[in-house]
């Protein structure tokens, strides 16, 4: 029986409906690269000092030597968190004595920021941790309407700094959830449907967050919009994938997919730069994804799949279109009665997620690439989310951490047609965990070298966080392909989860993020080495096939080799018998 390459390989494969297909999947990736990572400037802490109110009666020099200093990621400053009492300073004042020369500040009573914070507008004029919303309440009684203004603070700062890594890890719960749903409801209901259902989540539910009036609920919604960002993208991947023929197919996956989520990145930091109102700005970023709304009339459902349910008459209808428009005449019978039985007979078995650990050599493929997909994760999200922490302009950073996506995309093409994968993958991870661990020998005033090799370490990282996705996509047949990839790509998200604190210990020890992102990106670039390989093979359509992949075959057949031998065992003892 003919598999679905063959099926449509008088199609060509770099037509006008294939550029068409690829083009506008790549495009619709866009809105992604918006939302995956504008937690960096949303939820951006600025430089903050407590408040002193001005009815402290403080002179000009006690009201500057109000803030105590203290030592802030190797760099001496004013505190953030705390402040001399102002009860004392005021009876200094009052006294006329002089700070540092009559009163020694050390010996100080210190206390929280019961008035507030002062925050720096120079990198942003507002974010959620600085937001105050402004509402209007009002009651009636006995006809007479009286109202109420209320000032909502939310500063997500001192006390509160653990919401902001929250926020973003809750964002990436969602992305964890809608990994796992995305991928089991297009394998039940096909992948268009679920495609541009993710897309309106993601648009819709950012749009709503604009009018959030408090953490909670900018949070909440933020979970909601995570659902939709992550599934857009895999499902799309998963579309493209099973569509386009196997030369373009991986150009797809890492020159298409890839790089347009590295534009929508790229102008996430620009946006920011000339919108510095985090909702504005987050209005500025839902834009876009309203603009694939007409996709939906050019975009078609997978043949691959619909021949995977039995729906043949829809699938031929799908590629003789495609033929149309390719000027090509399609064959007169597509499907012979023989092929479509054996179809029918091998869709008869639904797939779950138990068919993902369905036998031994199953379960090792499945487990390993989980713990390979959460681990890159942590190190691509990590060094992502850490960019406003380097030295330097945030946005600078935030551009450079974007644009260094696009080489990374370019090798890891490159390596992909070339290249076996387990030695691609593994070779990348080496690289950018390898140059992370180098981080903490640098001098400190090093600065521009420091970053040089953060984006160096990205760069290796997202090569093989890119190639991730042919490469499970090439282990499993297509029944459980979406599943495959949904399920690794949730065990990604825990890694993702998991990031915005290895960010957050950067505020104890600047280093430490970088040992621990390292020392697992070397890790599971070890364990690699142990997986299967599959360069050359030809996309698995059935589970038997997934069994054929390099790495198993040798397993398979040695178990055949004692089976068969067993089995001759046994005849010899009954003949003796």
């Amino acid at each position: 029986m003919r598999d679905y390459d063959e099926l449509i390989s008088f199609l060509g494969e770099w037509g006008p409906f294939q550029r068409l297909i690829f083009f506008l999947l790549s495009a619709s990736i866009v809105p992604n690269g918006f939302n995956g990572m504008s937690a960096v400037f949303l939820a951006g802490a600025p430089e903050h000092r407590c408040r002193v109110p001005p009815g402290a009666n403080l002179s000009r020099e006690w009201l500057n030597a109000s803030i105590p200093r203290e030592v802030q990621g190797g760099r001496e400053g004013p505190s953030r968190c705390r402040r001399y009492r102002l009860e004392s300073l005021a009876n200094f004042s009052a006294l006329g004595l002089q700070p540092g020369r009559d009163v020694d500040l050390s010996q100080l009573e210190q206390e929280k920021c019961l008035d507030g914070w002062e925050y720096s507008r120079e990198l942003y004029l507002s974010t959620i941790v600085t937001e105050q919303t402004i509402l209007w309440s009002y009651h009636d009684m006995r006809m007479t309407r009286s109202g109420l203004w209320r000032v909502m603070l939310w500063n997500l700062v001192c006390d509160d700094d653990w919401k902001t890594p929250l926020t973003t890890s809750l964002f990436f719960v969602g992305v964890l959830i809608g990994s796992f749903i995305s991928g089991q409801l297009s394998d039940r209901f096909g992948r268009k449907s679920i495609l541009f259902a993710t897309m309106a989540v993601q648009t819709g539910f950012s749009f709503v967050q604009i009018f959030s009036t408090s953490w909670e609920m900018f949070t909440v919604l933020f979970l909601i919009v995570g659902m939709g960002q992550i599934s857009n993208y895999v499902v799309a991947f998963i579309l493209g994938t099973e569509i386009l023929g196997k030369s373009v197919r991986i150009i797809f996956c890492t020159l298409g997919v890839c790089i347009f989520f590295a534009i929508g990145y790229m102008l996430l930091p620009l946006f920011a730069y000339f919108i510095r109102d985090w909702r504005m700005l987050l209005l500025a970023l839902t834009v876009p994804g309203v603009l694939c709304v007409p996709l939906w009339w050019v975009i078609p459902e997978s043949p691959r799949w619909l021949i995977s349910q039995g729906r043949f008459k829809e699938a031929e209808i799908i590629i003789r279109k495609a033929a149309k428009t390719n000027g090509i005449v399609a064959p007169a019978m597509l499907f012979d009665s023989t092929e479509m039985q054996d179809m029918k007979l091998q869709q008869q078995q639904k797939a779950y997620i138990l068919d993902l650990f369905r036998t031994r050599n199953i379960a090792v493929i499945t487990v390993m690439s989980l713990f390979l997909w959460m681990l890159t994760s942590i190190g691509y999200f990590g060094l992502s989310l850490n960019t406003p922490n380097l030295h330097g302009n945030a946005y600078v950073n935030c551009f450079l951490s974007a644009i260094i996506e696009v080489p990374a995309y370019v090798i890891a093409w490159l390596l992909l047609r070339t290249l076996p994968r387990r030695y691609s993958i593994s070779g990348t991870l080496f690289l950018g965990g390898g140059v992370i661990l180098f981080i903490q020998l640098v001098p400190t005033d090093l600065h521009i070298l420091s970053v040089f090799l953060v984006m160096l370490g990205k760069f290796g990282i997202t090569s093989a966080f890119s190639m991730l996705y042919v490469y499970t996509s090439e282990l499993y047949p297509t029944i459980v392909r979406n599943m495959a990839v949904g399920a690794t790509s949730m065990s990604s998200r825990v890694g993702s989860i998991i990031a915005p604190y290895f960010v957050y210990l950067g505020a104890y020890d600047r280093f430490l993020p970088y040992i621990l992102m390292g020392s697992l990106t070397v890790l599971i670039g070890i364990l690699t080495l142990f997986l299967p390989e599959s360069y050359g093979n030809p996309l698995p359509e059935t589970f038997d096939q997934m069994l054929r992949v390099k790495g198993f075959r040798n397993r398979q057949r040695t178990n055949h080799v004692r089976s068969s031998k067993a089995i001759e065992d046994s005849k010899t003892q009954i003949t003796t018998l």
